[in-house]
């Protein structure tokens, strides 16, 4: 019989429903929406709170049911036909509260701040980029999270050069941190002429979307600001001003720009903040220990550097280098269903760790 009182100790229950209570609580107010960039952080973190003590309340729940179901059968064996059900339910609702337990990380429960960038492959590595943007923007939705595209420069030949998308949600970065990394297309191009198997590459990375209560130590004397006209699609969306903002921070190289407002002031403030996330992303990776190389040092691109591979050519496939998980529906991931590689990467990571001690 499973402990229960241990998976209520591993997620803090107690205190989650306390918590919950509370933030119920503020939003019945009158005033509540008075503030909205604050209001809406106390409902994700409601969300967030929800996705975790509703699934282990779910499951007590169940194993409850099976209990008294269990305890009848010598009075009613008729109701031996419903056991194997219940079981299978909570066997799922088991595998679904340990795949939580993975999200353990100190900021796997913030927001993620997720660039695409084009890298070798000429025009199709542009197309390649923009196809990652709208697959990450397509899990994000079919799970119920928020994407705000918050940066966006267009190639003028097709596709994107990079672009950055804020996904908000129940551990958005816990489940996306593993995406960083080299992503290899392998089609035929629709781009060339002879109809010549094309390989493409495209860089994702992923930083938390750390608020001010975390405290990034950022010398202003080491930023660069430039200031620069928006890119777009042409016509009457092209920026008149020079609205875009563009972070550079020296010691390290990290760039954050931000051109999705009108307002210079306001793609200056959302470009610290993406700034001040991925330096919360290198410290993390120092304290971890990581080995993994950011973005802005990723020089080698080619055979052997990606973390997951697409085919359109020879056949149909998506398979993960790391974890082996693959599907045989290229489209299918591009319409965003990869909760499959996230997952097998949190549990493909929690194998390597424990092996490690």
């Amino acid at each position: 019989m499973f402990v229960w009182s241990h998976y209520e100790t591993v997620f803090d229950y107690a205190n989650k429903v306390e918590e919950i209570g509370k933030r119920e609580e503020l939003m019945s107010g009158p005033s509540f929406w008075d503030n909205s960039d604050k209001a809406q952080q106390i409902v994700l973190e409601l969300k967030s709170l929800r996705s975790i003590v509703e699934p282990l309340r779910q499951a007590i729940q169940s194993c409850d049911d099976l209990t008294e179901l269990t305890s009848m059968i010598d009075e009613e064996p008729a109701v031996a036909g419903e056991v194997e059900p219940e079981v299978g339910k909570l066997e799922k609702a088991v595998e679904q509260l340990e795949l939580k337990a993975l999200l353990n990380g100190p900021m796997d429960e913030c927001g993620a701040i997720l660039s695409v960038h084009a890298r070798e492959g000429g025009l199709d590595a542009n197309d390649w980029a923009e196809m990652l943007l709208g697959m990450y923007i397509s899990w994000a939705q079919k799970n119920g999270f928020t994407a705000e595209l918050v940066d966006r420069s267009d190639n003028e030949g097709a596709g994107i050069t990079q672009a950055t998308v804020i996904i908000r949600g129940p551990s958005a970065y816990g489940y996306l941190k593993g995406e960083e990394g080299i992503h290899r297309l392998v089609r035929i191009s629709p781009y060339n002429a002879e109809s010549k198997r094309q390989t493409s590459f495209g860089a994702v990375d992923v930083s938390p979307e750390v608020d001010d209560t975390v405290e990034v130590e950022i010398n202003e004397k080491d930023i660069r600001e430039d200031v620069y006209r928006a890119s777009g699609a042409g016509g009457q969306h092209v920026n008149k001003t020079s609205s875009a903002i563009r972070l550079t921070h020296i010691p390290t190289g990290i760039v954050a720009q931000c051109q999705s407002d009108r307002s210079q002031h306001k793609n200056r403030a959302q470009a610290w903040k993406m700034l001040r996330a991925r330096l919360a992303r290198v410290e993390e990776e120092k304290r971890e220990a990581a080995q993994a190389t950011k973005y802005q040092n990723k020089t080698i691109t080619g055979f052997g550097s990606q973390i997951r591979n697409y085919f359109l050519h020879p056949d149909q496939r998506v398979k993960d280098s790391r974890t082996g998980h693959q599907i045989g529906n290229f489209h299918a991931a591009m319409d965003g269903e990869i909760q499959g590689f996230l997952e097998a990467f949190l549990k493909y990571r929690m194998v390597s760790e424990t092996s490690k001690e």
